[in-house]
């Protein structure tokens, strides 16, 4: 046991959950404390993970023990069809020359196919193997700790980094678990990128969590999953998915993205069309369970599959945004459509464009971005499934109260409906008061549509009510709450101008409450503790510019202009060391 082992000089112990590590006081090797969140989250769908999958074996088993019970009734009532007469007339014979013979031949045909079965059986019959993991950027190995310490029916868990002080750390702290952790969990030194193209469809699990971006690591990963196994797959780099830089990530994701009140889920979309399209080349596909952004990442868990098929369906799945640089309208347009005639289907471009060249709203241009992920981003049975573990399982989880919050709004989510409006926004461009998010909501369900939160923003709201219906709303609003006269050209006036088509009901409805608010459930929850948030990586100097996250009190270099320090070792460092690609968040 860990509690045993001997703590080794200038090392403390950092206990997080049932796992147990030596972290260096240099803290060479990086651990982010903050990311507890994504390892409970990761935990608890692993967790569902191996439900599922047994589920999914037995039914397997279940429909593949059918096939050969309802062909031998088949071949019975053949054999029972045959005439009184004609067996009449066949001559008297033992009954075992009957079976032989030819006068039972359909006879014949269902044993030797029950004995073929029965060679078979084993392989249907046998028990399910345990997942094996693989963790391709480990660093401390606290991850592939806990995954073999805390997820029951779990396989081999294979931790990988790339630097041998990490490699070095992680052994030790495979040995400092215990016997458990030592059976389970092996620590290897290698390239994730060429570990995973070096074992195709080897791991039923595949967590990549890197310091930065994922995807020089897509690629191979969507490769090295087995058949409906589980990638789960961490980004950090938000500042380029939400449209900071734009061009980056378009060289780094293949879309372009736009800025908005949504750009968090739009991050969600754009790794996802991402990993599709890497798939896809190898005439693979996904299905995303679970997409969360959390803190200052997003995290995707995607299932993948191997189907020609169905892969040609992935146009369906993906869209453009055509988003308005006056009101912030947004439509979107679906990259494929099919066509079905006569029991044939056939796969097309979609149609095109979707909006004029102004916005129908405001008289303004679009910006476009994309291609987005446009299909549903969760699985709302694995959510639900998900969120039962956690609670039945709170005190294994010591992140219980966040992912508890996160996944309560996502189970309540319209899952079907890509990005979402705000509520403040839209109050922004018209330069009014915002109605009460009670009230808005009862009014887009008065017209009959439908209307949920968002996991991403507190103020945002997901509705399948188009954009031109939104406006009307706001219009019948602001009749009853007149606003400031505002210039002519102004987006808001131009919208204000034009008379409602619908006159919103604001009375209150029913649903206008999710059930979570109805409970009084928390759903969005502050920081646990000042200062929360990414560090700086392990090696990396701590300048000044840190301050806001460590706090003068930890800062190496003299803000005056003294000569910043290494973390990792305290020596001075005439040169900024520029990160790794394969560093790794853990």
């Amino acid at each position: 046991m860990a509690d045993a082992t001997e703590i080794p000089e200038g090392y403390t112990v950092v206990k997080e959950g049932e796992a147990q590590i030596l972290m260096q006081t240099s803290n060479t090797v990086f651990f982010n404390k903050a990311q507890v969140n994504n390892r409970d989250m990761s935990i608890a769908v692993l967790r569902t993970f191996i439900e599922k999958r047994k589920e999914e074996h037995e039914a397997m088993l279940n429909k593949r023990k059918k096939k050969p019970e309802q062909r031998a009734v088949e071949e019975d009532s053949k054999v029972s069809a045959i005439s009184k007469e004609e067996r009449q007339a066949e001559p008297a014979m033992p009954q075992q020359d009957r079976v032989n013979g030819e006068g039972s031949k359909e006879v014949d045909v269902a044993v030797s196919d029950g004995k073929k079965t029965k060679t078979s059986s084993w392989k249907r019959t046998g028990d399910i193997q345990p997942p094996v993991v693989l963790e391709a950027l480990s660093a401390s190995g606290l991850r592939a700790l806990r995954y073999a310490r805390e997820v029951d029916g779990i396989g081999k868990v294979i931790a990988l980094d790339i630097e041998e002080a990490s490699v070095e750390a992680c052994r030790k702290n495979i040995e400092f678990n215990g016997a458990v952790a030592s059976s389970k969990v092996q620590a290897h030194q290698a390239d994730a990128r060429v570990y995973m193209l070096t074992h195709p469809k080897e791991f039923d699990v595949v967590d990549i969590d890197p310091y930065g971006s994922p995807s020089i690591f897509l690629d191979s990963a969507v490769q090295s999953v087995s058949d409906g196994g589980i990638l789960m797959c961490t980004a950090t780099d938000m500042a380029v998915l939400c449209g900071t830089s734009a061009e980056v990530c378009y060289s780094k994701y293949g879309s372009y993205p736009v800025k908005g009140k949504y750009c968090h889920e739009m991050a969600l979309r754009i790794l996802l069309a991402s990993i599709e399209s890497h798939a896809n080349r190898y005439k693979r596909y996904i299905v995303p369970v679970l997409s969360v952004h959390m803190d200052f990442y997003i995290r995707v868990f995607v299932r993948i599959f191997t189907s020609a098929g169905e892969i040609k369906n992935a146009p369906l799945k993906l869209s453009y945004v055509y988003q308005c640089v006056g009101c912030d309208s947004f439509h979107l347009q679906t990259l494929g459509r099919v066509v079905t005639k006569n029991n044939s289907v056939k796969h097309y471009p979609g149609f095109g464009p979707t909006v004029p060249q102004a916005c129908a709203d405001c008289g303004k241009k679009f910006n476009m971005g994309g291609p987005i992920w446009s299909a549903p981003i969760h699985d709302q049975d694995w959510v639900l499934s998900i969120l039962e573990n956690v609670k039945f399982m709170q005190e294994r989880y010591p992140a219980y109260e966040k992912i508890l919050a996160v996944l309560t709004t996502i189970s309540e989510e319209l899952d079907d409906v890509p990005l979402f409006v705000s509520l403040h926004n839209l109050c922004a461009t018209l330069k009014c008061t915002s109605p009460s998010a009670v009230m808005f909501r009862s009014a887009v369900l008065n017209a009959g549509y439908r209307i949920s939160g968002s996991h991403v923003n507190p103020l945002g709201l997901k509705s399948d009510a188009p954009m031109e219906v939104i406006w009307d709303i706001m219009r019948c609003w602001v009749k009853n709450h007149p606003i400031k006269p505002q210039p002519l050209d102004h987006p808001g006036s131009v919208i204000l101008s034009k008379e409602p088509k619908l006159q919103a009901n604001f009375a209150r409805a029913v649903a206008s409450l999710s059930k979570a608010q109805v409970k009084k459930v928390k759903r969005f929850l502050p920081n646990p503790e000042k200062n929360w948030g990414p560090k700086v990586r392990a090696g990396r100097q701590i300048t000044s510019k840190h301050v806001s996250i460590y706090g003068s009190n930890v800062l190496n270099g003299d803000e005056t202009g003294g000569e910043p320090l290494e973390r990792n070792n305290g020596e001075p460092s005439a040169k900024r060391q520029k990160a790794d690609n394969n560093g790794a968040t853990i």
